[in-house]
């Protein structure tokens, strides 16, 4: 079988991340799969939801706000939410899942009473965009907590470990790993991944389109999930040791270059 892209069945799409590329947020990242662009920034207030307070829950909170941008797709401007006056549900959800994501995986007490927001941009959509939107927004809360210890706001990072997400799917028939655009429009079956890097699962979201799907073919999308989530473990990783600096002033360059070359 022939992808559109000329990928192997069990082949990502070309990943990269432009970290510090919001100067003004403790941590920040532009990240790609392919064609799929979004900007994650992190930032941390001090303070905490009045809930934890009324409750008197220890320690800080974390939450995320996810949106597609006019220009992220093709066929014409997408409205912004707020002209419609309340967020669509995909967004909602997709938000909600960027936060569950991420607190699986950051030890809220350590955090002290401050909130991490995370707000995730897509500068353009060409599939997985909340995969690539957690995998981002985990770079940028690494970079963030790196941020605070060296200016000694923080003891101990919070981040346990690094989340990243992939999809996966059933198309013409065959499992398949980081759907695009195209293949995730025909896909008989999608699915999301989302696990740590030491490939313990967060979360699975899947479902089939007007039809069903086999424990086999569950467990050989798992399979290419986690061959996955491996390979862009290291990435995050490598990602983050490249972001010594709180700021970045070759950042603009670096996007510039990176969309010429996209």
């Amino acid at each position: 079988m022939e992808r559109p892209d000329s990928r192997k069945i069990d082949e990502l799409r070309a990943i990269s991340f432009v970290p510090n590329i919001a100067p003004n947020a403790t941590g920040s990242v532009l990240v790609s799969f392919g064609q799929t662009r979004v900007i994650c920034s992190a930032i941390v207030q001090s303070g905490v939801p009045r809930w934890m307070k009324e409750q008197k829950v220890e320690g800080g909170w974390l939450t995320a706000e996810y949106s597609m941008l006019p220009y992220s797709t093709g066929g014409g401007r997408k409205p912004r939410d707020i002209m419609r006056g309340k967020i669509d549900g995909r967004s909602s959800e997709i938000q909600r899942l960027i936060g569950r994501s991420l607190r699986a995986v950051v030890d809220l007490k350590l955090l002290q009473a401050n909130t991490v927001w995370f707000d995730c941009d897509v500068l353009q959509a060409d599939g997985g965009t909340r995969t690539a939107s957690i995998t981002g927004a985990s770079v940028a809360c690494a970079i963030a907590f790196n941020r605070m210890l060296a200016e000694g706001l923080l003891k101990q990072s919070p981040l346990k470990k690094h989340v990243s997400a992939v999809s996966c799917g059933i198309y013409r028939d065959i499992p398949i790993l980081d759907l695009c655009y195209l293949e995730d429009r025909d896909a008989r079956v999608d699915f999301n991944i989302v696990m740590t890097q030491e490939l313990d699962f967060v979360e699975l979201q899947g479902s089939g389109e007007e039809a069903s799907f086999s424990n086999d073919e569950m467990e050989s999308m798992l399979s290419l999930g986690r061959k996955g989530i491996t390979e862009i473990a290291q990435l995050q990783e490598s990602a983050v040791n490249d972001a010594k600096d709180p700021v970045d002033q070759d950042a603009a360059q670096k996007l510039a270059g990176h969309f010429n070359n996209g």
